[in-house]
């Protein structure tokens, strides 16, 4: 529970509007959308600017009051949840884009926007934002930034960082720094822009971002190719980066995840297909009719047994948005959904989808399986209920396979997800023990209270990364 006089302090600073210490209120500040991790909040705080967030970190940092920021909760890593209570930070107020400067393009944004409307406030000026993560609809773009967030248009365009230019971040402390800038070159100094990229909120606050834009591309098309075979698909997407094309989008469904988004969707999306490619391309005309030609033909040299293009730009963006949909989608078939994320080098996504299918059956587990096949992205997404205790014991050993597997292949534990609680006790499997004890030191140098988003990436020690992984 918040101190009397701490919540006073608070109410002064953002006005008592704009600070929430009800449970009833609270309640939707415990959880992301992670199952099986909850913790509430002592109160929630809505600054009106950077002024205010930064005497809300002082006045944190001075009574080592833990600080969540939070933007709309889509997290899958449950690092927006307050494990440690303290404040969740809420940016209902700070959600304006302050600028789109088309000589330089790029966009000013405060960290409430939500990523659709940068989208759309681009294309309204013929520029184009290509980050577009699964949640782009309802997530907001502090935590894109917190996360590094990919999406279905990151195996040609990238991810957030690519296109982060400049921060201004309010420091632990409570002092407020600006990185980087409207600049197309930048060494002066550590590179502070990309470490924030990234952080989860365990260095600071994001205020305000500077927003690399690019020229709308010129046409698009899209395409669906069918398979019998599930590792066929997963081979032709070697086939067609081996073949140096690469597309806007490259997208991977087997078959349990095609018929629960075809249920929801109601699109047509064929249900005797073992496995499905959605591939999207984008540029000038002629190169993207080359493209399409190319890869239609990859398929097919690839068993693929049906190869069709949407034929209205409507078609193909329902296609688009039914592959956006299949976390709702398979979230309607049982209680309790588990979405994680696996990497690996492009050229080992079938060995990788292989081994998915293979630790499913030894764990007598429903895994569904899809993701953005084109950058060795992959989510296995297990269905279950968390009340049923053996089923959960054995999906989380099997997952821990999976990041293992992802590891020797040459891969990731995570693409685009973030470490935050769910993934703490395997940060290791990557980056080793040496490199979490690297990071922790800057922690440590930049947040020596431990205020800003505890709990989350690494322990603070060895020992409670153990209990932890328990």
């Amino acid at each position: 529970m918040l101190d009397e006089d701490i919540q006073k302090r608070l109410e002064a600073i953002v006005g008592r509007e704009n600070v929430e210490t009800s449970n009833a209120s609270l309640l939707a500040y415990s959880y992301d959308s992670t199952p099986q991790f909850q913790a509430m909040p002592d109160a929630a705080v809505a600054p009106r600017n950077t002024k205010e967030v930064a005497a809300i970190v002082k006045l944190c940092n001075e009574y080592k009051i833990p600080i969540v920021p939070r933007g709309s909760g889509t997290n899958l890593c449950a690092g927006t949840t307050p494990l440690e209570g303290g404040i969740v930070l809420l940016f209902r107020h700070m959600n304006q884009i302050l600028e789109i400067d088309e000589e330089n393009l790029t966009m000013t944004v405060q960290p409430g926007v939500y990523t659709q409307d940068i989208f759309r406030a681009a294309e309204e000026v013929g520029l184009f934002y290509p980050p577009d993560p699964g949640s782009m609809h309802i997530s907001q773009i502090g935590g894109n930034i917190s996360e590094n967030s990919g999406g279905l248009r990151g195996l040609k365009y990238g991810v957030t960082r690519d296109y982060v230019l400049g921060l201004e971040i309010v420091l632990p402390n409570g002092e407020v720094i600006r990185t980087g800038g409207k600049l197309a070159k930048d060494v002066a100094g550590y590179d502070l822009t990309r470490l924030y990229v990234g952080a989860e909120g365990t260095l600071g606050v994001i205020t305000s971002a500077i927003l690399k834009l690019i020229p709308q591309p010129e046409t698009k098309k899209t395409m669906l190719a069918l398979y019998h075979d599930l590792e066929a698909a997963a081979e032709t997407v070697s086939a067609i980066i081996a073949n140096r094309i690469i597309p806007a989008t490259l997208e991977f469904l087997d078959q349990a995840t095609v018929k629960v988004v075809e249920d929801f969707a109601q699109i047509g999306l064929p249900l005797d297909a073992k496995a499905v490619l959605l591939i999207e391309q984008d540029g000038p005309e002629e190169v993207v009719e080359r493209d399409m030609e190319k890869i239609e033909q990859l398929c097919r040299d690839n068993q693929a047994f049906d190869v069709s293009v949407a034929e209205t730009l409507a078609e193909a963006e329902a296609l688009t948005e039914a592959r956006r949909s299949a976390l709702s989608a398979l979230s309607r078939l049982k209680p309790t959904t588990i979405l994680e994320d696996a990497t690996v080098p492009r050229s080992e996504i079938a060995k990788m989808v292989k081994a998915i299918n293979e630790i499913a059956k030894k764990y007598d587990i429903t895994i569904c399986t899809f993701g953005h096949a084109g950058d060795g992205n992959l989510h296995p997404t297990c269905l279950t209920d968390v009340r049923n205790k053996d089923e959960i014991a054995r999906i989380e050993d099997a997952l821990e396979e999976i990041f293992m597997k992802a590891v020797e292949l040459g891969g990731t534990i995570t693409g685009e997800h973030g470490v935050g609680v769910m993934k703490l006790p395997y940060l290791h499997l990557k980056v080793g023990e040496a490199g979490i004890e690297a990071m922790r030191n800057i922690k440590k140098a930049l947040d020596p209270n431990y205020i800003m988003n505890p709990g989350k990436m690494f322990a603070k020690s060895e020992r409670e990364r153990v209990v932890i992984s328990k």
